[in-house]
């Protein structure tokens, strides 16, 4: 019952436009009826025109207001359009029979028989054009309205999806990350103690405030960052990788100081340099050099991260970005954070080295 009641209950913002739409309606069908008064009738009195159009138009309200739960259903139970259009004009057909006939029975209570058939003659015809135009009109309206809010639902569960979207696939990098640290940097601080129990000592302190940087950005749930602290963190973890990796790794750094205050996801640059490093510096055992740059141009972030690795051919390097889960993760993160303002870059070729250039929006 409550679930009957609910598909006859209209927005308030859509009663506003159906009682302003059905006074327009009215004023049509006034006009109408005083314009055929008056060319046919010599003792015509604007009273009755005013009685005599609420008599008749009077039937077609409720009737025309009981489209809007009929679109609902039809919305809900049919799928193809020929099918609604057909119900629709048998609703139609039905619409305009039982406006004549409640009109004719309130003539016929009001003015008595002979009113009722001289009525019934004279506005058959127009009247039923009229009753279908007035049906069509009525039809349409709900109709868009309700593909219009569909729409706006559509939208909104979107755009929580993307958000939730992102939010699962940084948890995931996150989650990612977290093992990596635990088991690589403490071995090579493990083994460092030996060697050197100073650096060890310093190396510990920073692995743990790399550590509280993500714990940190997930209990703020941060999900977008100044390029400064992206870099920072990125600083911390080469430098925790240069533990095992020792002169093998050589950085390359060149940042615009300009851009450090642009904003971007986190872990965008992270996920870039330990794809390098684990494809392009550690499986080789002479100096590898990667490369981080930064620069600011007019609205636009450019980001590079580039090996001198062995490279690949560029399909498989655009394979790579698809199916890698940092590089994967990293695009689908812009295009869901800058649409199609985002662009993401793969650049490789067999001796070459790997190159992953990005282009953001700068906020």
């Amino acid at each position: 019952m409550r679930r009957l009641l609910t598909s006859f209950a209209m927005p308030p913002e859509l009663r506003r436009a159906a009682l302003l739409g059905l006074l327009a309606l009215y004023a049509l069908y006034f006009m109408a009826v005083s314009m055929a008064g008056l060319s046919s009738a010599p003792n015509f009195r604007w009273r009755d025109a005013v009685v005599g159009s609420l008599l008749s138009f009077g039937p077609a309200v409720p009737l025309l207001l009981l489209c809007w739960p009929l679109t609902g259903w039809v919305g809900r139970r049919v799928r193809s359009a020929p099918a609604a259009m057909a119900l629709h004009l048998l609703a139609a057909l039905g619409f305009v029979l039982i406006w004549h006939g409640s009109s004719y029975l309130l003539y016929l209570a009001g003015y008595g028989e002979q009113v009722a058939e001289r009525a019934r003659a004279a506005w058959f015809l127009w009247q039923s054009l009229w009753g279908l135009m007035i049906y069509a009109s009525a039809a349409a309206g709900f109709s868009a309205y309700r593909a219009v809010q569909r729409a706006r639902a559509e939208a909104v569960a979107g755009a929580q999806t993307r958000e939730l979207l992102a939010r699962a696939e940084l948890a995931a990098l996150r989650s990612k990350l977290n093992p990596h640290f635990l088991f690589n940097t403490l071995h090579s601080i493990l083994a460092l103690l030996r060697r050197d129990p100073s650096q060890a000592e310093a190396a510990l302190h920073r692995f743990s405030d790399l550590l509280r940087q993500v714990l940190d950005s997930e209990r703020r749930d941060a999900e977008r960052v100044t390029l400064a602290e992206e870099l920072e963190f990125t600083r911390d973890y080469l430098a925790l990788e240069a533990l095992r990796l020792g002169e093998r790794l050589q950085l390359d750094w060149q940042v615009d100081e300009a851009a450090l205050g642009c904003l971007l996801p986190s872990l965008t640059l992270q996920p870039l340099v330990e794809n390098s490093i684990q494809h392009a510096i550690a499986p080789r055992r002479g100096p590898g050099r990667l490369r981080v740059a930064a620069r600011l141009q007019g609205e636009r972030l450019h980001l590079e991260v580039a090996d001198d690795g062995p490279g690949c051919p560029p399909e498989q390097a655009e394979a790579e970005g698809g199916t890698g889960l940092g590089l994967r993760t990293v695009r689908r993160r812009l295009e869901l954070a800058f649409g199609e303002q985002a662009r993401f870059t793969l650049h490789s070729a067999p001796g070459q080295g790997f190159a992953v250039h990005l282009e953001l929006p700068a906020p």
